[in-house]
């Protein structure tokens, strides 16, 4: 594999490096700025669509892009706190383009959206799924949708749930920034899937590395950010509607969106959106996999106003899925488990059907949130946002109660009910001197959790405040940050041992820091490193769980004498961008002391509830570094080559040998032909490609119920078009095949992988239904 990245790598770099020069002598320039108060606006990007290139505003609010080849582009102007703005040109020669942004109505969203500048280190990678790249992943929940990106997988139990893996890293080390609002829930399961629409979103974005200077602690591995479209402020009605089939689980998902602004009341916006899903059992390449259908059903309410620098915006959304866990994975003794391990195949096997039985997750998950901001006029900018989240939880186990009466009423063995405020104060200062830009901001986190049933984790409640100030300085194509945050955490946990009640308290807090630069130097080739510090205390369940879990079948055991991590985060990138060609490079070392992790142990463990896999929570130090690489080539008119590698190596530093359950190598290629616009039929394409999982070599001998699994390859088909039926109508169509092949093959990431095979061929058709504004 190591010979393989090197020859690749030396491919792209010597083709890039013998590209063709042409004569482009273009160039476009202009001033940026605020609408409201007239003045210039530094560190806004001007970016080129479709080219992933541009440059930021000197402290005069001038831009300047030059080496442009004649040609039709679309500019794009865009910065923290304000609408972006897009202008389409014509180019022959000189242009000059003056920008006047109009202020946006979150500047947390603002931040998210933002590729070139972000709360988070903006010379951290920051890679974005929107557009047709967003669209084809529609139906898919969050972690699928995402796990296309370079360096970015998904932890699955089953085929139903599935949560983002950035780098090597999951749940509680990846903060989920939801319209601004960091996502609390019961995120600490390996099966406890983010309950978010991703109908709600109009742009993904990743930010890879260590982020805790701006998002707090808990960020060691990353960030996501989900972003809806901005509110249509004082605009007429539109809307979408979208319907999604998927062959394989025959599921069907149905989702619709509304907004507008409010006539004769200026300066309102809003949008309700909802989203109805279900499926039924999922099918391998040789048989159905029995109760494993989902029911999901969302809705989301915002509205917004604006009056010159006022903002004030309320967001309420509610998740809502039940889903089937694979009953094959709950066996009744040691010895069935072993043979299950061994031959490869579930004892429980089933036909078709949509009925979700025990055992289940039923989840519902519930965000209020409140924001308002003021824009003075002289560059400050003042914002401060509330929310309020529940998180309820219910886990059924495949056998109910032996008492005929308890069983009658069929309540959850396990319940979790999480409630969480936040509160966040931001201060972004006018720009010093015309060169430095930053904020100042306090963030506090309250939460308690109340837990029915058998005993898995306690009941708590936790209180976290923290504290951050950031500086960037941007001039003569650098852009050079640094960051410091300090945060405070305690907890106290509740348990009964031998029948007396037993209250623990705990108490956390370090320092995390930045520190980056950013260098452009041309329109096609930048280069980015950043070193950042974060840390993460231990959560309830990897200090105190004691029990079956019965999601991830599997009994698990804390440990309550656990430190907190702390990691040490490098990471850097260079990037090239031309018509043709498009080359992204990115390298990192990640070193986390005292990493905390489930250690499969030597022998599976007997419960009255049957038998499972048994794991404990340890620690140990551990080094993460990889390489993502990320390419496109059109090689011939409208036809592109892409390519996505992501290599990654995990080390046990004290045990000198390799970490368990850490994400194989992985190749993702595709070749897409792009069809010239002809009438009303737009965006014409049709794509294959081909993605190979190589077989996890790098674990301890004898350190898991199964060795890992064979490397494989899946084949998949794509194709879609955009129909122009109005000029404010529009049909966007869109059909694939997934695992055209029908390959039988088992992720290594995969739970479930110790009882059956993984999906089998998916074909999907997508419809979306455009109208309005």
């Amino acid at each position: 594999m190591s010979r393989l990245l090197l020859s690749f790598l030396i491919l792209l770099v010597s083709i890039v490096s013998h590209a063709q020069k042409t004569d482009c002598g273009c160039f476009v320039k202009g001033i940026v700025k605020d609408q409201h108060s007239g003045q210039p606006i530094v560190g806004a990007t001007v970016l080129i669509l479709g080219q992933n290139s541009g440059v930021f505003t000197d402290e005069n609010g001038r831009y300047e892009l030059r080496n442009l080849c004649p040609g039709s582009y679309t500019l794009e102007c865009r910065i923290v706190g304000y609408n972006s703005f897009r202008q389409k040109l014509d180019l022959t020669a000189g242009h000059e383009e003056n920008f006047n942004l109009l202020e946006q109505e979150v500047h947390l969203k603002d931040v998210e959206i933002t590729a070139h500048r972000t709360d988070a280190p903006s010379s951290q990678p920051l890679t974005t799924l929107s557009g047709s790249d967003l669209e084809k992943t529609r139906g898919q929940n969050l972690g699928e949708s995402l796990k296309g990106l370079a360096g970015v997988t998904t932890l699955q139990t089953g085929s139903s749930i599935s949560k983002p893996v950035i780098h090597g890293l999951h749940s509680n080390r990846i903060l989920i920034m939801n319209n601004g609002v960091r996502q609390e829930g019961q995120q600490w399961g390996s099966e406890h899937a983010p309950e978010i629409d991703p109908f709600i979103a109009t742009r993904l974005s990743v930010v890879k590395g260590a982020a805790g200077v701006r998002y707090g602690s808990d960020a060691i591995g990353g960030v996501i950010l989900v972003e809806p479209e901005e509110l249509p402020f004082d605009k007429s009605l539109s809307g979408e509607a979208n319907a999604v089939g998927f062959t394989n689980g025959r599921q069907g998902v149905l989702s619709g969106t509304v907004q507008g602004g409010i006539k004769g009341f200026k300066g309102f916006g809003w949008r309700t959106q909802g989203t109805i899903k279900r499926g039924g059992n999922i099918k391998t390449p040789g048989y159905y996999l029995d109760n494993t259908g989902i029911s999901e059903k969302n809705f989301s309410l915002a509205a917004g106003y604006r009056h010159k620098g006022l903002g004030v915006d309320v967001f309420y959304s509610r998740f809502d899925t039940k889903i089937g866990i694979f009953s094959g994975s709950h066996i009744g003794s040691i010895t069935d488990l072993l043979n299950v391990i061994k031959n490869g195949e579930p004892f429980v096997k089933s036909g078709f059907n949509y009925a979700i039985g025990r055992p289940n997750q039923n989840v519902t998950h519930e965000l209020l949130k409140a924001e308002t901001h003021y824009h003075f006029q002289n560059g400050n900018r003042f914002q401060w946002t509330i929310a309020r989240q529940i998180n309820d939880r219910n886990e059924y186990d495949l056998h109910r109660p032996r008492n005929d009466s308890i069983a009658a009423l069929n309540h959850p063995e396990l319940t979790f009910k999480l409630t969480t405020l936040t509160n966040d104060v931001i201060w972004d200062h006018k720009p010093i001197a015309g060169k430095i830009a930053g904020q100042l901001g306090v963030s506090t986190l309250y939460q308690y959790n109340l837990m029915n049933g058998r005993p898995l984790i306690p009941n708590f409640n936790q209180f976290n405040i923290g504290l951050f100030w950031m500086e960037r300085y941007v001039k003569n194509g650098w852009e050079l940050e640094a960051g410091v945050r300090y945060d405070y955490r305690t907890l106290k946990t509740y348990r009964i041992v031998n029948r007396e009640k037993v209250a623990d308290h705990f108490t956390f807090h370090n320092f995390s820091g930045t520190l980056g630069a950013t260098r452009n130097f041309s329109e096609r080739f930048s280069a980015r490193l950043n070193v950042g510090t974060a840390w993460r205390a231990p959560n309830v369940s990897e200090l105190f769980s004691d029990g079956v879990h019965h999601g991830a079948a599997a009994y698990e055991k804390g440990d309550a004498t656990l430190q907190p991590e702390k990691a040490l985060n490098t990471i850097g990138s260079v990037k090239y961008t031309d018509a043709k060609w498009s080359l992204e490079i990115g390298g990192y070392y990640n070193y986390i002391s005292d990493f905390i992790y489930l250690k499969p142990q030597p022998e599976p463990i007997l419960t009255v509830r049957g038998a499972f896999p048994y794991f404990k929570y340890t620690q140990t130090d551990a080094s993460f570094k990889g390489v993502d690489v990320s390419a496109s080539w059109e090689f011939i008119r409208h036809t592109t080559v892409s390519s996505k590698l992501s290599y990654l190596r995990v080390y046990d530093q004290r045990a000198d040998n390799y970490l368990v359950m850490i994400p194989p190598n992985r190749l993702d290629n595709q070749l897409k032909y792009e069809l010239p616009d002809v009438g009303k039929w737009q965006k014409v394409f049709i794509s294959a490609g081909n993605l190979f999982v190589a077989q996890q070599k790098r674990v301890p001998p004898a350190s898991d119920f199964l060795p890992p699994p064979k490397a494989y390859s899946l084949w998949s088909l794509q194709a879609g078009a955009t129909i122009r039926v109005t000029e404010k109508q529009q049909l966007e169509i869109g059909v694939s095949v997934q695992n055209l092949f029908n390959t039988v093959y088992r992720d290594y990431l995969n739970r479930f992988r110790y009882y059956a095979n993984d999906m089998g061929r998916n074909g999907s058709l997508r419809l979306k239904w455009k109208f309005g504004a």
